[in-house]
């Protein structure tokens, strides 16, 4: 479990003396076509992109982020559990079982298999999933040894890298931050475009907040335009322990309210849109009531929900204030959200 021997001879997981090498191309497969004229781009059918957590975690780079001790490594190492054993990803999802393998490069193999042993809850381990605690950054073998591990398991659909700090290599001389941090993501993006696989690298967020959570991810902007997805794990207030924001190129934008069981160290997705679990009671009973009820008046609110008029009129005004409402026509209706917000 602290090095990835089974999968490739172990002179590739230490940095060599002198310059690095150059990467080595992903495995052996067939090259991916990568030009095509408009009449036979139009005329290929390609299949469905390939999910890891349908809706949430597809084929390619996926970052997730979230501050420090919100809780991203038990997330990642329960979607691993699930998805290599074919379970339901946070305890709702179902998902199609598949090789996974788990770099946990900040843990020791004894808190792994605590933590395992936990979420676990007593049932078997998967065999589909494979954990190490070492491995060479990207560019300098890193590459060569998942490719090396995905061409084993052509039936792989994940691959984790907790945390990409620890792979990313340096940065070539000369370049600016942001071609830095875009050259840094696209070693993970040409593995996870040549085998068809989600491959998902656990990052920090900056300790500023923002509206635009995006704007949250450590680093510059190349980091989230290299990646096909972006998942910033946020602490919530109200009834969830977390919300997950995800925007990507094959992923619709979207927010999950989540909470976190401490005692199984596991994430559950909760149901019903994330405003509902992150606003108050009083908040929470408005917006379900004029969700079902488009254009409906405080008087009808109030009677619905029994809560006092003048409260029901003063909770609308903050929360249309709030961005939570929106006024119609003498009413109120819920803002429209994609995917699961």
């Amino acid at each position: 479990m602290t090095t990835l021997d089974p999968l490739t001879p172990q002179h590739l997981y230490s940095v060599p003396e002198g310059p690095p090498p150059a990467p080595a191309e992903p495995g052996s497969r067939e090259r991916t076509r990568t030009a095509w004229s408009a009449a036979e781009l139009m005329a290929t059918e390609f299949p469905e992109p390939k999910w890891a957590v349908p809706g949430i975690l597809s084929e390619g780079v996926n970052l997730l982020c979230g501050p420090p001790k919100v809780g991203k490594s038990w997330m990642s190492l329960g979607l691993g559990l699930s998805v290599a054993a074919g379970g339901r990803a946070f305890d709702t999802v179902p998902v199609d079982g598949g090789p996974v393998l788990y770099l946990a490069l900040e843990d020791t193999p004894r808190r792994l298999q605590s933590r395992m042993g936990k979420i676990l809850g007593g049932a078997p381990a998967p065999a589909g999933l494979t954990l190490a605690t070492q491995c060479p950054p990207l560019p300098q073998g890193g590459n060569e040894a998942i490719a090396n591990w995905l061409d084993r398991n052509p039936d792989a659909r994940m691959v984790v890298i907790d945390v990409f700090a620890k792979m990313r290599g340096a940065s070539a001389p000369g370049a600016s931050a942001y071609d830095a941090d875009y050259a840094a993501v696209g070693h993970a993006k040409r593995l996870a475009d040549h085998y068809g696989v989600a491959v998902v690298l656990v990052h920090h967020v900056r300790k500023a907040g923002s509206d635009d959570f995006l704007t949250e991810v450590s680093g510059t902007n190349g980091l989230a335009g290299a990646a096909d997805a972006t998942l910033v794990l946020k602490r919530a207030r109200g009834k969830a322990d977390g919300v997950l924001h995800v925007t990507g190129r094959d992923v619709d934008e979207a927010e999950y309210a989540l909470q976190f069981h401490a005692a199984a160290g596991a994430w559950q997705l909760l149901d019903g849109p994330a405003t509902d679990h992150t606003i108050g009671d009083t908040r929470a009973d408005v917006l379900r009531y004029v969700r079902a009820n488009p254009g409906a008046k405080p008087k009808g609110i109030a009677e619905a929900t029994g809560i006092d008029p003048s409260l029901v009129r003063q909770t609308c005004s903050r929360m249309v204030a709030d961005s939570q409402l929106l006024r119609a026509d003498g009413g109120y209706r819920a803002p429209e959200h994609g995917g699961g917000s």
